[in-house]
């Protein structure tokens, strides 16, 4: 997930059913009780069975504004998911989720504002895969 003050980017990925991750769509954060009953929905109708939540660091690693924010997001979901939850280092997420838009047909070559955070958080999710990969201890 693509944590946002307003909108929460959302991408699923299945072994052994998708070839990579895919947008899945956003969540308007309207409210921990709406966050929770939308994701309920999407862990459910998506047989979620870990949850992966993007944490923004400027390039030199250090915390941003908004990490606090995140990991805030990061515990309350914790409390209320009995599902395996990973923090996913997103710098530059939305950066290399606009080049692609860019780059895209599917996307008119534009960027489309209403998809940047489910794209996002594909590459968030991309860059766990990789990372899990090389790290067999997570």
């Amino acid at each position: 997930m693509d944590f946002g003050a307003k909108f929460i980017g959302v991408s699923t990925y299945c072994v052994n059913r998708d070839p990579y991750p895919t947008p899945y769509g956003r969540i308007a954060n309207k409210g921990q009780s709406e966050v929770l009953k939308e994701l309920k929905i999407i862990i459910e109708n998506e047989c979620v069975d870990l949850i992966v939540i993007g944490l923004p660091y400027l390039t030199d690693g250090k915390p941003t504004s908004s990490t606090s924010r995140a990991k805030e997001f990061m515990n309350f979901i914790k409390e209320h998911f009995a599902l395996p939850i990973y923090e996913q280092d997103e710098t530059l997420s939305t950066f290399e989720a606009e080049s692609r838009m860019k780059s895209s047909p599917q996307y008119n070559f534009q960027v489309d504002l209403s998809q940047i955070d489910a794209v996002a958080a594909t590459v968030i999710l991309e860059d766990f895969i990789r990372r899990t990969k090389t790290s067999p201890k997570l």
